[in-house]
């Protein structure tokens, strides 16, 4: 059987479990899968699209994106999902079509659904407005959240992404800290920090405690100063491998 040939562009991605789940899950499905890693170092737009076309002609049949490109992706396919559309972020193209997906948003809602039930999200703050943020954020909303509470080192960034929010009659505010926000449901980071080469937390031990629930969409580790903190602080926690293996799915 000839190998279906797909892979994963992004930036710091050798440590991806990505290759091992997709394979896995092509040999559970009765499916051939090849899954490379393309670890683009240079940010650039043409960087990133100059790797897709590459992939495309040696007969690719789908990428999957990481960061910093979900948003560069986006700008080069066309979303077929209305969500989709209002993220504005993308990361799983399928290279015949240049069709985009978003499976952080829909894997999100899955992990959560599975992890949490029925129960709803409550107050949330989100901290990082990114890609993944983006995603999470309208997922949030699919989940019923009471309102969203947006913090970004890139104060624009988290500006724009609670006006796509407000578009579609979320509740979203953004804040220059999260310091003041300690009496919220839910806590998330959608920022890098807890990744293996980006280690720490962008909220310090003592602000755990008063929350409900926590996620981390870092999974790389697992076990990052976030989520152990966390649960130090007796809250339930979804991890960022539920996220990966959801949306892998």
């Amino acid at each position: 059987m000839e190998a279906i040939r797909l892979a994963l562009i992004g930036s710091g991605i050798m440590h991806s479990q990505a290759p091992r789940l997709h394979r896995l899950a092509g040999k559970l499905s009765g499916l051939s899968i090849s899954y490379d890693l393309y670890n683009v170092a240079n940010a650039e737009a043409q960087s990133f699209e100059r790797t897709l076309e590459r992939l495309a002609k040696r007969a690719f049949r789908g990428v999957n994106v990481t960061h910093p490109f979900k948003g560069q992706a986006f700008g080069l396919t066309t979303a077929p999902d209305p969500v989709v559309q209002q993220i504005g972020t993308i990361n799983t193209v399928l290279l015949a079509d240049k069709s985009g997906y978003n499976t952080d948003y829909s894997g999100f809602i899955k992990a959560y659904r599975q992890r949490f039930g029925r129960a709803a999200p409550g107050r949330v703050l989100l901290l990082g407005a990114g890609g993944v943020g983006k995603a999470i954020a309208f997922a949030l909303l699919q989940l019923g959240a009471d309102s969203l509470h947006l913090v970004d080192t890139n104060r624009a960034r988290a500006g724009q992404l609670a006006l796509a929010l407000r578009a579609v009659g979320a509740e979203a505010q953004v804040h220059a800290t999260a310091l003041d926000l300690a009496d919220v449901d839910g806590l998330i980071n959608c920022t890098p920090l807890g990744m293996y080469q980006y280690p720490g937390s962008p909220l310090p031990r003592q602000f755990f405690g008063r929350q409900r629930w926590a996620f981390d969409s870092v999974y790389t580790p697992v076990m990052t100063e976030f989520v152990l903190n966390a649960k130090r602080a007796g809250l339930e926690v979804l991890s960022g491998y539920e996220l990966f293996f959801h949306q892998g799915v």
